[in-house]
C-alpha cells in the first residue's frame, strides 16, 4: 500500500476518526488518499491554528487516543506551532502531519514558494523539533513503515504531540503492510516486580500509620496517560477522601460521596484546604505543579507525609522509585488497601460535600458570583464544560459537575482563543463517544481571536451550546494590570448577527440569544427546548461589569472589585 495509507491506518488505530488541518499544494496529493479512505474523516478548518486547537480538544476528549492535524509546509506548519505547543506543554497526545517538498526538490533545492528562500529546507522542522516528543522526516520508502510506527507509539505512550514530515512523492510510494499485522503498543511496559512490592510495602506501611486519614488528591496526568478507570476504582474500593486540581477536575465523579472538591493552594475553600493539608497522609495522582494549577504556588502538603504517583516513577516521601509508573500500580495498590480494616477506617473520615450555593443578591444584574453557580445547576450528566483562559475558566472549575461530566481547559498553556478550536474537536469527539452536550464559556475578547471555527461546527453539523461573557474586554487582564488602560478593550460584536455570517445564512440551524439580567437568564436556562440543545446555540451574556471576577481570580491578583 502507499506509505500514506500505512499513516492512516495507523493514526485509524490509534482512535484518530477525524483528521482537522488546511489544504495546501503540498499536502494535496496526501488529501486524495485521505478523502478515499473510509475510516478517518476530513474536517477542514478556517486555519492551521485553529485545526491544531480542534486536534488537541478531539484528543482530550478521548484519552488513549490521538488527535491529528494536517498542514502545509512552512505557512501552514508554522500557523500550528502555537496550538501544537499547548498540546506539549498540557500533555496531549496530537500527531501533527506535515506537507513536504518532494524528494527531487530537496535534493536540487530550487526556489520554493513557503521557503526562506535561502535553501534551508528543513528550517521549520527543526522549530517542529522543540514541541515534539519525536519526529521524522519520511525520506526513505524503506524505513518510512518503521518510522511511521516509531514516532506514533511514542506519541500514544508518551502522551505528547509528534511531527512527521511526508514528502509529496513520498506519499503515494507503495511499501509493505505486513508491519500492520502487530498493533501499535498502546500501554507502558509492566513495572519492574521487586521495585513495585517494595513501593506496595512502604505505602501500605504508611496507610496503616495514618489510621483512615488519608487524602488522595488526582491531578491531570490521570486523565493524560489513561489511568483514569483505575482512580476511580482505587477510591472506591479503598474509602479513601478525594480531592482534584483544577487540571484534575472531572477525573473523579463529582457526585462521588467521598469526593470533596478542589485543592487550589491559599485560593482553596477552608474545610477542604484544612482537610488535605492537615491528612496524614496524602496520595497524590499526576500532580502537574504549575502556578495556576496550585494557587500560584500557595499549596502547603509536606514532603513527610507525601506519596506521589507518576507514570513513569513514584515518590515516596524524600525517595524516589523511577520506573515504577501508577498505570499498573493502582490497581495493585487498590487490592492491598481495600481490607476492611483499611476501609473502615477511611470511611470514618467526614469529607467536606462539594457544593457551590447561589448568592441572594439585591439586584437583577448578572454578577460572577451568581453566574457560575447558576450556571451549574443547568448542566447534565456526560455533558463536556469547556472554560476559556480567563474569568470563564477561574468560574468553571467552582461549579458541581453532574455525574460523567467532563472539564477542559487549557490552565498551563493559556492560549486565548483556543477554546473555540478546541470547542470543535471536543464536540466531534463527544459525538464519537456517545457523550452529552457540549457547552463552551467564553469571553467577548478570547472568542474574537479563533470566531472564524463557529462556521466550521456548523458545517459539521454540531450542535454546542456557546456562552459568550460580554465584560467589555479582557477581565483577566485588568486584573492583572492595566485595569483601565485602552490596551485591555476590545470591539464590541454584534454577537447575535454572528452565526447568519458564519453560515447559517436562512438561521434554521443555530439560534442566539441576548441575556441582560439573572431573570433573562433564568427563563432560557430553564427552558425545555434550549436545554435539548438541538441546533447550535449562541448566548450573549450581556450587561456584565467590567470589574467583576471569578472569587478564584480576584483572590490570586488581589483585587476587591
Amino acid at each position: 500500500m502507499e506509505v500514506g495509507v500505512y499513516l492512516l491506518h495507523r493514526l485509524e488505530e490509534l482512535g484518530a476518526k477525524s483528521l482537522f488541518g488546511v489544504p495546501g499544494d503540498f499536502n494535496l496529493a496526501f488529501l486524495d488518499l485521505v478523502e478515499d479512505y473510509p475510516g478517518i474523516e476530513w474536517v477542514g478548518n478556517c486555519n492551521e491554528l485553529n485545526a491544531a486547537y480542534a486536534a488537541d480538544g478531539y484528543a482530550r476528549i478521548k484519552p488513549g487516543s490521538v488527535g491529528a492535524v494536517l498542514t502545509t509546509y512552512g505557512v501552514g506548519e508554522l500557523s500550528a506551532i502555537n496550538g501544537i505547543a499547548g498540546a506539549y506543554a498540557e500533555i496531549v497526545p496530537v500527531v501533527h502531519i506535515a506537507g513536504f517538498p518532494s524528494l527531487d526538490e530537496q535534493k536540487h533545492k530550487p526556489l520554493l514558494h513557503h521557503t526562506l528562500g535561502d535553501g534551508r529546507y528543513t528550517a521549520y522542522a527543526q522549530a517542529a523539533e522543540q514541541f515534539a516528543c519525536a519526529h521524522t522526516i519520511l525520506n526513505h520508502r524503506d524505513t518510512a513503515a518503521a518510522e511511521i510506527d516509531r514516532v506514533l507509539s511514542d506519541c500514544i505512550l508518551q502522551s505528547r504531540p509528534v511531527y512527521i514530515a511526508l514528502p509529496t512523492d513520498v506519499g503515494y510510494m507503495k511499501i509493505s503492510s505486513d508491519r500492520l499485522k502487530v498493533p501499535l503498543p498502546r500501554v507502558p511496559e509492566p513495572n519492574n516486580t521487586l521495585g513495585e512490592a517494595t513501593v506496595i510495602e512502604e505505602i501500605l506501611k504508611l496507610v496503616e500509620e495514618a489510621q483512615g486519614d488519608v487524602a488522595v488528591l488526582v491531578d491531570v496526568g490521570a486523565i493524560r496517560y489513561n489511568v483514569v478507570e483505575e482512580v476511580r476504582a482505587f477510591v472506591e474500593q479503598t474509602g479513601f477522601a478525594v480531592y482534584a486540581s483544577p487540571m484534575g477536575k472531572s477525573v473523579v465523579s463529582e457526585e462521588y460521596k467521598r469526593y470533596g472538591g478542589l485543592y487550589i493552594g491559599r485560593l482553596t475553600r477552608p474545610e477542604i484546604k484544612d482537610k488535605i493539608e492537615g491528612a496524614k497522609l496524602l496520595l497524590s495522582i499526576g500532580a502537574l505543579k504549575s502556578d495556576l494549577n496550585t494557587g500560584n504556588f500557595t499549596t502547603n502538603l509536606d514532603v513527610g507525609r507525601t506519596v506521589e504517583l507518576h507514570h513513569a516513577t513514584t515518590k515516596i516521601k524524600f525517595s524516589e522509585y523511577p520506573g515504577i509508573g501508577m498505570k499498573y500500580l493502582l490497581p495493585k495498590l487498590a487490592s492491598v488497601l481495600s481490607s476492611a480494616s483499611i476501609k473502615s477506617k477511611a470511611l470514618s473520615i467526614h469529607v467536606p460535600k462539594w457544593t457551590y450555593p447561589i448568592p441572594q443578591e439585591s439586584n437583577d444584574t448578572i454578577s460572577q458570583a451568581w453566574l457560575w453557580p447558576r450556571m451549574a445547576q443547568f448542566l447534565k450528566p456526560k455533558d463536556v464544560i469547556i472554560g476559556e483562559t480567563g474569568t470563564s475558566a477561574f468560574g468553571v472549575q467552582d461549579m458541581p459537575f453532574p455525574d460523567g461530566a467532563v472539564f477542559v481547559s487549557q490552565i498551563l498553556w493559556g492560549s486565548i482563543g483556543w477554546t473555540v478550536g478546541s470547542t470543535l474537536g471536543a464536540a466531534i469527539a463527544a459525538r464519537e463517544k456517545g457523550l452529552g452536550r457540549t457547552i463552551l464559556f467564553i469571553g467577548d475578547g478570547s472568542i474574537q481571536l479563533t470566531v472564524q471555527e463557529l462556521s466550521t461546527m456548523l458545517r459539521e453539523g454540531l450542535k454546542p451550546i456557546v456562552f459568550i461573557l460580554n465584560n467589555s474586554g479582557y477581565t483577566i487582564e485588568r486584573a492583572i494590570r492595566g485595569e483601565n488602560r485602552s490596551y485591555n478593550d476590545v470591539a464590541n460584536w454584534g454577537w447575535t448577527s454572528l452565526m447568519k455570517a458564519l453560515g447559517d445564512v436562512d438561521q434554521t440551524r443555530s439560534r442566539s440569544y441576548v441575556v441582560n439580567t439573572k431573570a433573562e437568564l433564568d427563563t432560557l436556562l430553564n427552558d425545555e427546548l434550549f436545554a435539548l440543545a438541538e441546533v447550535m446555540q449562541v448566548v450573549e451574556i450581556g450587561s456584565m461589569k467590567m470589574f467583576d471576577a471569578p472569587y478564584a481570580l480576584k483572590a490570586s491578583t488581589g483585587k476587591k472589585w
